[in-house]
């Protein structure tokens, strides 16, 4: 055995209760359902060609699958109350920022946990190339980003706390 510990798994307190509603709603919602929708094709003979069964049957790996990724994720996260933040003029973890991007773009994404990232919708993740970027700068700082296209300059805009991510 190692003593390697795990990376940390922050989180922000909305983050952790969306895991943590998703892991109650997989037990007490649909895993009973797919339980009862596999013992009702099981009761209808050959299990081998009934699509009801089969599909039940991967449904519920699937459904159990995840239930244990989440488990193990929620007992290893460090919830991170982001209002308490002391620098709030500062990009830490938890932050909206403003930026410019070089084509002068406004970009606004949100700083949180890998379990909440949704680069899509502006929620990235604390150890994105973005994040590290923009971590412990201040409003009308420039940072650098190291694309592969080259490094860019990222202007900080604005940097707010508690939004509600």
């Amino acid at each position: 055995m190692s003593d390697v510990t795990p990376p940390k798994n922050y989180i922000t307190r909305q983050g952790y209760d969306r895991l943590r509603a998703e892991l109650v709603h997989l037990m007490k919602v649909e895993r009973p359902e797919v339980v009862q929708t596999v013992s009702w094709a099981a009761a209808n003979g050959d299990r081998s060609e009934n699509g009801d069964y089969i599909y039940g049957k991967r449904r519920l790996r699937e459904i159990d699958r995840r239930m244990r990724f989440l488990t193990k994720r929620l007992e290893i996260a460090e919830v991170i109350d982001v209002g308490a933040q002391p620098h709030q003029d500062q990009v830490f973890f938890g932050a909206t920022v403003q930026y410019l991007d070089p084509d002068e773009e406004l970009v606004t994404v949100t700083i949180v946990g890998v379990d909440e990232a949704d680069p899509l919708n502006g929620l990235i993740s604390w150890i994105s190339p973005v994040a590290r970027a923009l971590l412990k700068s201040r409003e009308g700082d420039s940072v650098t980003l190291q694309t592969p296209a080259g490094p860019q300059t990222l202007e900080i805009v604005d940097v707010t706390y508690g939004s509600g991510v």
